[in-house]
Parts: C-alpha cells; structure tokens; sequence
C-alpha cells in the first residue's frame, strides 16, 4: 500500500527547516530521497494508486508497466487483495485513487459511500476445478467435490470467489464441507499448488496464471456464477487525473487483449 501521504508529513517539514537553515542549497534530508523531496514539492515523479481484487494481480501489473512506459516520471502502486478488505480500507479513509473489483456487489458499498464515481464493468470471470497437476484425489467433475474423502479450499463467503462458488455449489446441488477458507482467490490456490488440498474452486484466470502447477477443469454450473468486474476512479482520488487514465488504458483495446490473454471473458 502506497506511503504517500506519511512521505508528505515526513518530507515538506524537513525540507522547509534545512531550507531555512542551508538556504537554496540542493541536499536532501537524510532518509529522504530526491525522488521523495520533488514529489513533496509538487513536481517530478508522480504516484497513482490501484486497488484491485486478488484475481487481477498479474494483469494489473502488466497493464501498470505499460501505463509507467506511456507517462515517464508516474509510479503505478498496487494493493491486490480480496475486494471485500479492498472496499472497507477505501471505506475507512486508505488513500487510493482507482478501485477494481470482483464483484458489483462490492463496489457498490464503495459508490454507495460516495467515494467512486459512475463503475465501468470491464471484464468477467467464471470458476473453474483446480487440482494439482497430478491429480492426486483424481477428481474429475463437481461432485466428486462432496466426497468427504477429498480435501476441498474454498474462498470465504464474504469474498466474491467464495459467493461464486456458493451460487455454484447450490445450482448443482452439493454440499461440500471445505477443510480450509481462505481469505482471497489466490491464497485459495496457493492450497492446491502446496498439494495442501486435492481440489478447489477458484476463477479460470488463476488456474491459468499457475503456469502448470494446477489444472484447471470446467464445469457446466459455473455459467451459472460468473462474476462481473467493476472499475472506477475513486472520488477522493489524490491523483484524480491519473486515475482516470488509468482506468481508460483498461478499458483500451490494448488493456482488452491483456485481459482476454489471461482468460478473462469480455462484459
């Protein structure tokens, strides 16, 4: 998460004393870099920052070095987490200037607070089986999911994952008894991965980005719980112009083909 404003409070009254003391003189405070102190001032390198659900970290972060290469001097800062902790830290004051999230649902809460402004859905993203490249509980379809004998992660309820695979889970109707729920999509296959669990529920995406140490299967009911991704600048944003341009490089074409090579679906 972004230091901006403790690098404000830090920097503009150091810099004011060594200028009254040193005069024009050009050093920096100690601790403080050169970068630190022009951007304090006002001027030189230039920071937005992105809060975005877990499911979009490798996209997002290619799309961010991009948007660094097109504004010389702009840093592109992340925090990746579930959307649901995303939207009450922007809730609860966290400097931020764009929020992307997993769920309408959830960006609601944000919009409802006044805090972004009209939500542009981009992409979407359905569930998929994940399973160890080995397979080693040999699970083949959904059902076998119920099977007590096979060690199930799933998201948390509260996370939009984990309501995706709720909606899933009740469309075929199965109950599964979960040995592990975890906090955000990526925690959730890191289980699989580990070959801490047999199997999981987690977006097609991630299986993807895995590159090979999970196996993605696909399952008719997961049409039935596919999630929309909402994104918008934030309306406190401190760097409200980067923001916006930001959120229109995801909405590019070029930010499309980033999003459509990880698997994500077009709205």
């Amino acid at each position: 998460m972004s230091k901006r404003l403790s690098r404000w409070a830090l920097a503009v009254p150091v810099a004011l004393m060594i200028a009254g003391l040193a005069g024009c003189g050009s050093s920096q405070p100690a601790g403080t870099s050169a970068s630190d102190a022009s951007s304090a001032a006002g001027g030189g390198a230039k920071e937005v920052t992105v809060f975005a659900a877990a499911s979009l970290t490798g996209t997002f972060t290619e799309l961010g070095k991009t948007f660094e290469a097109a504004h010389p001097g702009t840093t592109v800062r992340f925090n990746f987490g579930s959307s649901a902790t995303l939207a009450q830290q922007i809730i609860q004051g966290a400097p931020a200037d764009v929020f992307a999230a997993a769920s309408p649902a959830i960006m609601k809460t944000v919009t409802d607070a006044g805090l972004a402004g009209s939500p542009t859905t981009f992409v979407r993203n359905k569930l998929q089986i994940a399973v160890p490249a080995d397979n080693p509980g040999k699970v083949e379809e959904l059902k076998d999911l119920a099977d007590p004998k096979v060690k199930v992660a799933l998201c948390a309820e509260q996370v939009p994952c984990g309501a995706a695979a709720i909606k899933a889970l009740g469309a075929a109707g199965l109950k599964v008894t979960p040995v592990t729920l975890e906090q955000d999509v990526k925690a959730t296959l890191t289980k699989v991965e580990l070959g801490e669990v047999d199997a999981a529920l987690v977006y097609k995406t991630d299986v993807i980005a895995s590159a090979g140490k999970a196996k993605g299967i696909d399952f008719p009911e997961a049409d039935q719980a596919i999630n929309d991704y909402p994104i918008a600048p934030l309306t406190r944003a401190p760097a409200g112009d980067l923001a916006r341009q930001f959120v229109d490089l995801v909405l590019s074409q070029q930010g499309k083909d980033v999003l459509a090579k990880s698997g994500f679906e077009a709205p």
